[in-house]
């Protein structure tokens, strides 16, 4: 078995594999076993005023694992029933030992994200139990967004009913592409008559925000698909679009097989590719009356349709996160769970918090943190940063803004960075300007 060599300087624009997408900073990296012991002395102290709080629940199970994707997820015999009944004891259960922690004791989430894997993988009678258990550990008096992620195959009226009847509030169909040749290619385990049936029946039932993501640049994609797929995504008029340019990570089916066959550059559309076809999507969903309202968001009422787990978490909020694998952070401190379901679930029954890795930032760290997440919106205020951080970041961070303005990349105002459409659409790839020295060039996760 061949490996691929190192990417060159005339392949730079090719999708090559790795991390594009920059979720968090520090990279993930950087984050180690030898340093779980800093989540429980965050968890011991009193949080800081105002701190919102925030639960994150990681459901690893799909009806099939896609080739593009990079989560711990179970399929098949490892999805069965008597598992996912286990792992919603495990997930309770580690929820009980956060509620008694002086960080967490007494305070009411903000907002509670499903993610997966696929949470509407789950049958009614698991996401009742799930959802009742949680609201008598924690109660959601003050919960303003409970969002919820879905595989459109998954989901029938009866699921929609029992979904809406819980409370959720956010809707988020995996859709990706409208054509069934790509969503089979690409190992997608719903079609596109799956995805009209679920969307007609949650907009009947009537959610209060139905997003629906799409993937540009997927194996086999062309411009004509592409375009088709953001067509119908616009007759169908969800409230919200969410688009993500396709990448590769080293732990997906496609990087295995470019592995196996020595290739450097993914079977995929290259990157200006990708980005001039989410350019036409943003200009096709603003000719319809959409918003554009961040680098992967555009939404018909930004006043009504807001997106508040990504908000707080952007500005610093804690979260609690549940279930193997998942990501949460505590007042400066970050922290990823076991990424196996046995060892999360031993150490849960055992009593302990299952914590993989941890780090916890500098206050150097969260500035940066905060700085690029809140980049990604396309705007962000200098006045915010003096008053959180008592730092300018037209100073400190003088070099890549002046240079980013030269290239015609941002515009500086008085109290304001904000980026052009054309940096907003590759702004991850901008973001490592602001890394710290130490951080870059590094493996992000």
């Amino acid at each position: 078995m061949s490996s691929p060599t190192e990417v060159s300087p005339e392949n730079t624009n090719q999708t090559t594999a790795g991390n594009y997408f920059v979720a968090n900073y520090p990279p993930f990296s950087f984050w180690t076993p030898e340093r779980r012991s800093e989540v429980l002395e965050a968890l011991d102290r009193s949080p800081a005023p105002e701190t919102p709080l925030g639960i994150y629940v990681h459901i690893p199970f799909c009806r099939r694992r896609c080739h593009f994707c990079y989560f711990r997820v179970y399929t098949g015999r490892d999805a069965r029933k008597d598992r996912i009944a286990r792992y919603v004891d495990a997930a309770v259960r580690e929820l009980e030992i956060y509620a008694g922690k002086p960080l967490i004791e007494g305070r009411s989430p903000r907002y509670v994200y499903f993610g997966g894997g696929t949470p509407s993988f789950l049958p009614p009678k698991e996401l009742e139990r799930l959802f009742g258990s949680m609201q008598r550990i924690i109660p959601w008096d003050g919960v303003e967004e409970v969002t919820f992620e879905c595989e459109p195959g998954t989901l029938d009226e009866e699921k929609l009913r029992a979904l809406r009847k819980l409370g959720i509030t956010r809707l988020s169909l995996g859709i990706e592409s409208f054509d069934d040749d790509i969503l089979r290619t690409n190992g997608r385990a719903h079609l596109s008559g799956e995805i009209h049936r679920a969307y007609g029946y949650a907009r009947s039932i009537g959610f209060d925000q139905i997003n629906i993501d799409l993937i540009a640049g997927m194996l086999n994609e062309t411009e004509e698909s592409w375009l088709a797929s953001v067509r119908k995504a616009i007759e169908i008029e969800p409230d919200c679009v969410t688009i993500y340019q396709m990448e590769i990570p080293f732990n997906t089916v496609i990087y295995q097989g470019m592995k196996e066959r020595g290739e450097i550059i993914a079977p995929v559309a290259d990157w200006p590719t990708k980005r001039a076809w989410t350019r036409q999507a943003f200009a096709d969903l603003e000719a319809a009356g959409y918003t554009v309202t961040s680098a992967y968001t555009a939404v018909r009422d930004p006043e009504r349709y807001q997106f508040l787990y990504r908000d707080y978490l952007w500005r610093g909020a804690d979260m609690i996160s549940l279930g193997v694998a998942s990501f949460g952070h505590f007042g400066g401190t970050h922290y990823q769970n076991e990424k196996d379901f046995e060892p999360y679930a031993a150490r849960v029954a055992a009593g302990e918090l299952p914590i993989h890795r941890a780090l916890t930032m500098t206050e150097e760290e969260k500035l940066v943190r905060e700085l690029i997440l809140q980049l990604k919106l396309g705007r962000v205020s200098r006045g915010y940063f003096l008053r959180k951080f008592q730092t300018d970041i037209y100073e400190k961070f003088a070099h890549p803004l002046e240079d980013y303005r030269d290239g015609g990349l941002i515009e500086l105002g008085g109290d304001e960075v904000k980026l052009t459409r054309a940096s907003l659409l590759r702004v991850d790839e901008l973001l490592h300007g602001f890394f710290l020295p130490q951080h870059r060039g590094a493996r992000y996760t």
